[in-house]
């Protein structure tokens, strides 16, 4: 069975083709238009969209004509999913949070993971071995920060990330460099200090890394941390096949 998650995010559209559990083919930064030739070209016979952008470039009723069978527009408050959630404020849970952690839970069952979502927000979230969200914590994300340092200062510039491979110094002796330094540096011993009080609580817990940042702060986290940039795709459409399947 063909299926489509659609993950509707702050800055980009990411779509994951899959026939059953296995993604075969995912994409990123589509238009509205580029969804529809992607719908039409898979022909899914269920589709998820989620989304946490307050102005969703795309909304169900866009793919009503294409799509044989459930449209399904995920909400943390009210779709089943299958974990167990003990966030108190289900009104206010980002979709892409808890469709990571029910990815998770999924490619690691019955042990316990810290998500690192590394996005336009930093984002940690803990799923335990018996399948339990449990929420995490959401701070500002590298861009976040670079912007906020020029937009609420005088005189700092505003930089964009440098390429991956590129060499961030501990002391910056530019201005360009200390504000690298800083930002990235920064977020890279704040999300280490993380993994470790994670771990003292859970020993043996393991770390999968996600989005658009997830290749940058790769080669800058500690070893043993998995890169899974589908890993929302892959929560969503579990979502997807639990919701069909009742």
């Amino acid at each position: 069975m063909h299926t489509l998650a659609l993950d509707i995010g702050n800055t980009a559209v990411k779509a994951g083709c899959f026939d059953g559990p296995l993604l075969r083919e995912m994409s990123a930064g589509l238009t509205a238009a580029e969804v529809r030739e992607l719908v039409q070209r898979w022909q899914p016979r269920h589709v998820i969209v989620a989304s946490v952008a307050e102005a969703a470039v795309l909304a169900v009723e866009d793919l009503r004509d294409l799509v044989p069978g459930e449209i399904l527009a995920f909400s943390p408050g009210t779709t089943p999913v299958p974990l167990r959630n003990s966030y108190t404020t289900l009104h206010t849970l980002g979709a892409d949070r808890l469709a990571a952690a029910v990815g998770a839970a999924k490619l690691r069952p019955g042990r316990d993971t810290l998500i690192i979502d590394a996005g336009t927000a930093l984002k940690s979230d803990l799923v335990t071995a018996d399948e339990t969200y449990h929420g995490g914590s959401i701070g500002p994300g590298l861009a976040m920060r670079l912007r906020a340092l020029h937009t609420f200062t005088g005189r700092l510039p505003l930089l964009e990330l440098p390429p991956a491979d590129a060499t961030i110094p501990l002391v910056g002796d530019s201005t360009t460099g200390s504000l690298l330094s800083g930002v990235v540096n920064g977020a890279v011993a704040e999300i280490t200090g993380l993994i470790t009080q994670y771990q003292q609580a859970y020993p043996g817990l393991g770390v999968l890394l996600t989005g658009g940042d997830a290749a940058f702060l790769a080669a800058r986290l500690p070893a043993r941390i998995f890169v899974v940039p589908e890993l929302v795709l892959l929560g969503l459409n579990r979502i997807l096949v639990y919701h069909v399947d009742k």
